[in-house]
């Protein structure tokens, strides 16, 4: 059951997340990236959630989910809804739990997530693809669940899946020695981001949260922009894993209390197309629009567009100005590895 619009992440609840989360999955490092730390003077550090079995942090919700169901409600199996990455968490915690799923994705899913999806399951779970997006999926899992005993699990609109994935936030903050200024977390239906943000903003209040987002799918923005959750009409489906018409309602409930600002990301051109991966493949790219928004900010000009003679000058002015910190985590969820990109 959907809990009231009230819900709001709560620290006992995510501490029994992690620790339920701790007999499957070991804690992810917390990199420092050097390049990155180098070029903007600051510490810029990575959560390889990329290392995760199943390459993501959707393993976190998904299995937190399913060992909060009942014999009853798995008994005759369970039903989700994936643009893959999330699908792949669902095969194995099925796997490890002895429970049996059908899940729905778009007929567009790389064959290659289809395959881990398989691989994953062992046997556990049947995959059905259908339609171009995860909306398209997801209307057909809630259709199938209509007159039958199946459980229909959401993929980030459930207070289960937001507290599973509320525990990156739990790791950062144990590796963590000096007080983070910015969090950079990737959007798609919002569970990550509203359980992280939910956590860092009871656990470290100071720290600004800001949502990365498709520039071709921007359902959090609009929704925040406009101030109820908003379903887009159209949404570009280059970018697979974040493709999403509509954030979860809880989600957006959500962030509306812990989101300080979303940036939007433009992925059409990049190695691979989910912008997750985007997070980490294009870093250039990525992390000129991430600094931009640290230093307008605090007061000065952006590094985007400029000769390396003029982002010095800004990073000596970064230095002069003294800007408490800058240590920036940004969450990467999945990092394809070389003979994955195409």
């Amino acid at each position: 059951m959907i809990a009231k619009p009230s819900y709001f992440p709560q620290l006992k609840d995510i501490t029994k997340a992690k620790l339920i989360l701790n007999t499957i999955l070991q804690s992810t490092p917390l990199q420092q990236n050097f390049n990155l730390s180098e070029n903007y003077a600051a510490n810029i550090m990575l959560k390889r959630e990329d290392l995760q079995i199943v390459r993501s942090y959707k393993i976190r919700g998904a299995y937190n989910k399913m060992k909060s169901l009942s014999e009853k409600e798995t008994r005759n199996g369970v039903v989700w809804a994936s643009a893959g990455n999330h699908a792949q968490g669902v095969a194995y915690s099925c796997r490890l739990l002895g429970v049996r799923a059908l899940i729905y994705m778009p007929s567009t899913t790389p064959k290659q997530k289809v395959n881990q999806v398989r691989m994953f399951g062992k046997g556990m779970v049947e995959i059905i693809l259908i339609g171009d997006t995860y909306d398209d999926s997801y209307n057909a899992a809630i259709k199938k669940c209509e007159g039958n005993k199946m459980t229909f699990i959401h993929p980030f609109d459930d207070p289960k899946i937001i507290e599973g994935q509320a525990t990156v936030a739990v790791e950062i903050l144990q590796d963590v020695k000096e007080s983070i200024d910015y969090i950079f977390v990737p959007i798609g239906g919002g569970g990550l981001v509203a359980g992280l943000g939910s956590y860092f903003k009871q656990m470290s209040p100071q720290t600004k949260i800001i949502g990365v987002e498709p520039e071709g799918a921007p359902a959090m923005k609009v929704s925040l922009e406009k101030g109820e959750n908003t379903e887009l009409e159209t949404i570009d489906k280059f970018v697979d894993g974040a493709a999403v018409k509509r954030v979860g309602d809880l989600p957006f409930e959500i962030c509306k209390q812990v989101l300080d600002d979303i940036i939007l990301l433009r992925a059409r051109g990049y190695a691979n197309t989910d912008i997750y991966q985007a997070l980490l493949l294009s870093e250039k790219k990525v992390s000129i629009s991430l600094i931009d928004q640290v230093l307008r900010e605090n007061g000065l000009t952006g590094l985007g567009k400029r000769t390396r003679e003029e982002q010095d000058r800004v990073k000596l002015e970064i230095e002069s100005r003294k800007i408490p910190g800058l240590t920036i985590p940004a969450v990467s969820p999945e990092l394809p590895k070389i003979a994955n990109v195409s």
